[in-house]
């Protein structure tokens, strides 16, 4: 119920920007955030966004990317800009949704893979 796109390969210093939209039957999407991991480590928190747009970024991405989000399309974005071989890795979205509880959910991964 979390459907990612938008990852691929790039060049350094390149850009991509992903997009994760939830689906199903909710009252509200809460908070919305990015994950990555990469071959060998662990997944780790990128960005993520309150449902009143309040951004945090891990240091490492901080004046590189931009999380956004559509609230009347329940979309999360993370524009990735000045991408480094380093942000190689597979992206996942992460969602707290409320049903009858708020509970976590996870998207597909997408690859995003930065050649130097």
């Amino acid at each position: 119920q979390l459907q990612a796109s938008g990852g691929g390969l790039v060049q350094a210093g390149g850009s991509l920007r992903l997009s994760c939209a939830a689906s199903g039957s909710f009252y509200s999407v809460n908070t919305m955030g990015w994950y990555r991991q990469a071959p060998g480590k662990q997944r780790e928190l990128v960005a993520t966004i309150t449902r009143q747009y309040v951004p945090v970024y891990a240091e490492s991405v901080k004046g590189r990317f931009t999380i956004s989000r559509d609230n009347t399309k329940n979309t999360v974005y993370l524009q990735m800009n000045s991408l480094k071989p380093e942000d190689t890795a597979i992206y996942y979205c992460k969602s707290f949704i409320l049903r009858g509880t708020i509970d976590s959910y996870w998207g597909q991964g997408t690859q995003v893979t930065v050649s130097s």
